[in-house]
């Protein structure tokens, strides 16, 4: 069989439907003349292919490493055509869909064998000029007057070369979308892999070539989710700091950077990553090589949980009390619970006064005055908001492990929205 039939291109629509044929400007006489010598190319085809293979061989270059590799399969692909499209000159309607697949298949496999265009249909040209140079020495032969004749076909003839050039050029491009899509879902698939952290330590050398990223190396995972995440996948920078790499890929509910920070600092990606407002961005650790990177997937989920609804960047490493928090979230709503449980209950207006009075005292690092600062009140009035949050709780400023449990239930609170 030639090179087609061992092709795997069933898969492809296949050649489009042919179009009615140009009027032609052809007399019975001329036919004539067209098809006793279109026979006698068809008797000594063997020469005729040798011919072309050597002609092919010698203006060529991409036929000519074609030849080196198979020269048996060249000779094959290159006899083939020719059988089928000289003999369509002779009978076009019974041979005109055989000619037609088997120059489309030619197309599809030599696009998959990275064959280049331009050499294929320079190939098919110059069959096309080898196929009416013999048809005119044939009629030479036969008699000097039939050549005349031959005019009146030269429009058909070339016609057909041009159609079977656009046959080959449909078929190599379909086969070409068909390898890229297959080289994309390949590198999907990989990507996906490495980021369920499923992939084997054996493959990991043939995923590190495939997805150009070196098997060991300082990596961390960007998680990009919002309503606004559309819009940030036109603008995410193909490339984060210098000296790092990212590889993007896309899933439903968000999209997954893989970086290779290499040298540069968690914070200088933080820096890069930022996106359009309503943008949540989560950021994991680092982690070393690419058979850690599911662990760093996990971790930038758990970044991308303790980011506000609202927006914004965050960065594991610098909110690791929230991470554990929203990271086993049953245990942050019983620490909120056992914590604010008293301050929950009250009436809305006077919980939420209490709840952002201990807030804004916590963020100014115990300040009453820079907190009243903050809240538009006097100091005295956060010190006596104060004391009344310690009376429902229980739990008292001054002391430091108190302090940490109202800490972390507050952040509880915010992140895992307990009203």
């Amino acid at each position: 069989m030639p090179h087609a039939a061992r092709s795997g291109i069933r898969a492809l629509p296949g050649p489009p439907p042919a179009t009615p044929p140009a009027r032609s400007l052809a007399t019975a006489e001329a036919l004539t003349v067209l098809h006793r010598a279109a026979r006698r190319l068809m008797d000594d085809l063997p020469d005729l292919t040798d011919r072309l293979v050597a002609a092919l061989g010698h203006q060529e270059p991409g036929y000519r490493a074609a030849i080196e590799a198979d020269a048996a399969g060249v000779w094959q692909e290159v006899h083939q055509s020719l059988r089928h499209n000289v003999g369509s000159l002779i009978h076009p309607r019974e041979s005109r869909e055989a000619a037609r697949r088997c120059s489309w298949r030619i197309g599809a496999v030599r696009a998959e064998q990275g064959m280049p265009l331009d050499a294929l249909l320079h190939a098919f040209r110059l069959g096309g000029g080898m196929v009416w140079q013999g048809l005119i020495e044939e009629s030479a032969r036969h008699d000097h007057d039939d050549v005349r004749l031959l005019v009146h076909v030269a429009a058909d003839v070339w016609n057909f070369v041009d159609e079977h050039c656009g046959l080959v050029a449909d078929g190599y491009r379909q086969m070409e979308r068909q390898l890229t899509w297959r080289r994309e879902n390949r590198l999907r698939l990989m990507t996906a892999a490495l980021l369920d952290g499923t992939t084997r330590i054996a493959d990991l050398p043939e995923v590190a070539a495939a997805v150009d990223l070196p098997e060991q190396g300082r990596y961390a995972v960007v998680l990009v989710s919002g309503g606004h995440r559309a819009a940030y996948a036109g603008i995410r920078p193909p490339r984060g700091p210098a000296g790092s790499r990212v590889l993007w890929h896309s899933a439903a509910d968000a999209d997954h950077g893989i970086v290779l920070i290499g040298d540069s600092s968690l914070d200088e990606l933080a820096r890069h990553m930022g996106g359009p407002p309503g943008t949540r961005i989560g950021i994991s650790s680092a982690v070393d090589g690419l058979a850690a990177v599911g662990d760093a997937r996990r971790l930038a989920e758990t970044a991308l949980q303790a980011c506000p609804e609202s927006g914004g960047t965050v960065l594991l490493d610098e909110h690791l009390p929230a991470a554990l928090l929203v990271s086993a979230p049953g245990l942050g709503a019983a620490l909120a619970e056992r914590v604010l449980g008293p301050l929950l209950r009250l009436d809305p207006g006077d919980r939420d006064l209490l709840l952002d009075t201990l807030a804004a005292w916590l963020d100014c690092d115990g300040s009453a005055r820079r907190a009243g600062a903050r809240l538009y009140c006097h100091r005295n009035t956060v010190l006596n908001r104060l004391r009344r949050c310690e009376q429902l709780t229980g739990r008292f400023l001054s002391r430091p492990a108190d302090v940490v449990e109202i800490s972390l239930a507050l952040t509880a609170r915010r992140h895992l929205r307990i009203v």
